[in-house]
């Protein structure tokens, strides 16, 4: 089997190290067929899709909404090397699917709109399908209401006209997005279990998310509901694109 990429950009060891394993876990794949390239650290090296069967892309610090003066070199960095490998992930429909952070290289990619208006703190939100996205193949077994991990600071505003709506919810309506048949991004986490958010809840104290005070508050929002069924879509995707 050709392996698929992780692209990472956690510059923290333990929850960059947590959703690497996170991520082989759900999907299924062993560390020969899912290669991490941590993006904080290296520029992103070469892709050969064709030598590849898909791309995952995890979630991080960076906001693609920030102005650009308080950007780091890195964060510039990284913007540009994934809209250089857009440009031709889109081209060729190759299988991409972006957690979280994915949503905002791909959604400014195709013309969307991103902002702060729709965050949503650290926790449990109800997750609705579209029509599309319940008959979409990376959703099967997925139900048409279910429950996720979310923490994010901006959000698609406006969905491009080149995306079809896949899920949302009451305060993030545009919770996952499909461009073309193959290119996927979620705002919510599919990678992610009860021990991994509580884990990033530790590690990411002091960056925005939550304040000081906040953080037994923050794991009782991520414990209050069971969060099963958005792990499926990482098996899903390795099933339908594995060659």
């Amino acid at each position: 089997m050709k392996p698929f990429v992780l692209l990472a950009t956690r510059a923290e060891d333990l929850p960059a190290d947590a959703e690497y394993a996170l991520f082989l876990r759900y999907s299924g794949l062993d560390e020969r067929d899912l290669v991490r390239v941590r993006l904080e650290a290296e520029p992103m090296p070469h892709l050969d899709l064709d030598a590849l069967s898909g791309i995952f892309v995890g979630g991080g610090p960076f906001n693609a909404s920030d102005p650009p003066e308080r950007k780091s070199a890195a964060q510039h960095r990284v913007e540009a090397e994934f809209a250089a490998l857009l440009d031709e992930v889109v081209a060729r429909d190759f299988p991409f699917l972006g957690a979280c952070y994915g949503v905002g290289p791909l959604g400014l990619h195709q013309g969307g709109s991103i902002d702060r208006r729709y965050s949503e703190p650290i926790g449990v939100v109800p997750v609705t399908l579209t029509d599309a996205g319940a008959s979409d193949p990376i959703l099967a077994g997925v139900p048409r209401l279910f429950n996720a991990f979310v923490g994010h600071k901006e959000a698609i505003r406006q969905l491009p006209s080149t995306a079809a709506l896949l899920a949302s919810s009451p305060t993030c309506p545009v919770q996952m997005f499909r461009v073309g048949r193959n290119v996927y991004a979620t705002q919510f986490h599919p990678e992610l279990d009860l021990e991994g958010i509580i884990l990033r809840i530790h590690a990411y104290g002091g960056y925005g998310y939550f304040a000081d005070d906040e953080v037994d508050a923050t794991i009782a929002a991520s414990s209050r509901a069971p969060v099963e069924h958005p792990r499926r879509m990482l098996r899903n995707f390795v099933e339908r694109y594995a060659r």
